[in-house]
């Protein structure tokens, strides 16, 4: 999954109000024994109007990026490394380092939507038996 850009201003915005309204964010166990983030704070109205959302959506989008995208992210990071061990770690971090500078660059140019001009799957170089180069999948379907 990725943040969205209505994610990325929910997640601007929220920081902002964890640093100054005196919200924070705590983990909470339900009888089951499921943990899960939950923000902690007076958030009525007011941050509903801040974040131009209703108190129900301030928590759908917490819940979704909190406890679902970056545990999520967690939770593959920790399926690759126990099967594969660690020693690919640094290719990745590298690899997502480019990709946000990239990012970077085109918020820069103001062409977000044009993040990478090219997909790292589309190639115009032929496979050097001559053959088209084929399609592969970089991540396994979780």
């Amino acid at each position: 999954m990725k943040l969205t850009r209505k994610d990325q201003e929910f997640f601007k915005k929220l920081k902002e109000l964890l640093e100054t309204k005196g919200l924070e964010v705590s983990l909470k166990t339900d009888g089951r024994g499921l943990s899960r983030m939950v923000l902690i704070g007076h958030y009525g109205d007011k941050l509903g109007n801040h974040l131009q959302l209703t108190r129900q959506g301030v928590y759908w989008r917490f819940d979704h990026i909190f406890n679902a995208m970056y545990v999520e992210a967690y939770a593959t990071i920790y399926f690759l490394e126990s099967n594969f061990g660690t020693s690919l770690r640094d290719f990745a971090l590298q690899i997502a380092r480019e990709r946000i500078a990239l990012r970077k660059k085109a918020l820069e140019n103001g062409s977000f939507g044009a993040e990478i001009s090219t997909s790292r799957r589309q190639t115009d170089q032929p496979d050097p038996n001559g053959q088209p180069p084929e399609l592969v999948r970089d991540l396994p379907d979780t």
